[in-house]
């Protein structure tokens, strides 16, 4: 394979990446501004008109929901997305249309893109091939592999806003607040530090107003995003409006650990540190050490010689 295909192919990959990119976070901030408007209309908000940039995605989202309406994928196959959707924070009723839309979309300009980029580039007839067969298997891949990091990196956050938010409920609990009242007041404290956590206790206040069982919205927010601080959070407060023990007592205890274990994770970051700057020491520090004390000796020697 030639330097100018691979060039070419990088382009391509580069410029489909950021396609990608742009999509997702186009879902995001529908869904951020979707909240925003709830927050402040409870009763309800007019849709603005849709711009250029939004009939665009309006039409990627038509074509996925067209693929979900034909039942060209098993149940199995659209829960998973929608869990790994969820887990990303893209929720709502076009996230997932927008998402098999993005994929057809990719699927289709990707091998042509690679392939007419090949062609331009003067590549024999198997090359370009070659290259409409890796363009088209990125194209296919490469939504799976964003989502999928955004993914980590909402959970990341998540994760690590979860304990500041628990100290914002004990707080609140020990002021009196009952469960909603305070998680409708930490959620709006800690909106602008961790959007993430703001988001997952923003729809659990929602599916508490409107489901009968409180028990089961709390476990939903457990169960939502499979991250385990939060699963400990619901099983708490399940636990805590079952028996009628108090719950700052219940969420001070989960705090307290969960800044123990966030202590532990960074300890072990550190124990790390040593193994990791062994390799930067060797090729950079090292080399650069003996070039300093041994280059006069080396200099010395070559002058007698």
């Amino acid at each position: 394979m030639s330097t100018q295909m691979v060039a070419g192919l990088a382009m391509a990959v580069v410029v489909m990446v950021l396609m990608s990119v742009v999509l997702l976070r186009e879902m995001a901030r529908g869904q951020r501004l979707e909240q925003r408007l709830r927050a402040i209309q409870p009763g309800g908000f007019v849709e603005a008109t849709p711009g250029a940039r939004s009939a665009a995605l309006g039409r990627v989202a038509g074509l996925g929901t067209s693929v979900l309406r034909g039942r060209l994928l098993s149940p199995s196959t659209v829960e998973g997305l929608q869990q790994t959707l969820r887990a990303a924070g893209f929720r709502g009723e076009r996230a997932l249309g927008l998402f098999l839309g993005a994929k057809i979309v990719l699927l289709l300009v990707m091998p042509v893109a690679t392939g007419i980029t090949a062609f331009l580039m003067g590549i024999d007839g198997r090359q370009v091939l070659l290259a409409t067969l890796g363009g088209a298997v990125v194209g296919l891949l490469l939504p799976d592999m964003v989502a999928n990091s955004l993914r980590k990196a909402y959970l990341k956050r998540l994760e690590k806003g979860l304990p500041d938010a628990l100290d914002l409920l004990v707080i609140c609990a020990e002021a009196g607040l009952s469960l909603q009242p305070a998680m409708q007041r930490v959620s709006d404290e800690i909106g602008p530090v961790n959007s993430a956590v703001a988001a997952e206790l923003n729809l659990t206040l929602y599916e508490l107003r409107i489901l009968t069982d409180r028990r089961e919205a709390l476990a939903r927010m457990g169960t939502r995003t499979k991250v385990e601080a939060l699963q400990r959070l619901a099983q708490s407060l399940v636990q805590s409006l079952q028996f009628g023990t108090p719950m700052s007592q219940a969420l001070r205890m989960l705090a307290s650990e969960l800044r123990q274990e966030q202590l532990l994770r960074f300890e072990a970051r550190a124990a790390r540190l040593p193994v990791l700057l062994t390799l930067p020491m060797v090729f950079f520090i090292l080399p650069t050490l003996f070039l300093v004390v041994g280059g006069p000796a080396a200099i010395q020697v070559m002058k007698l010689w």
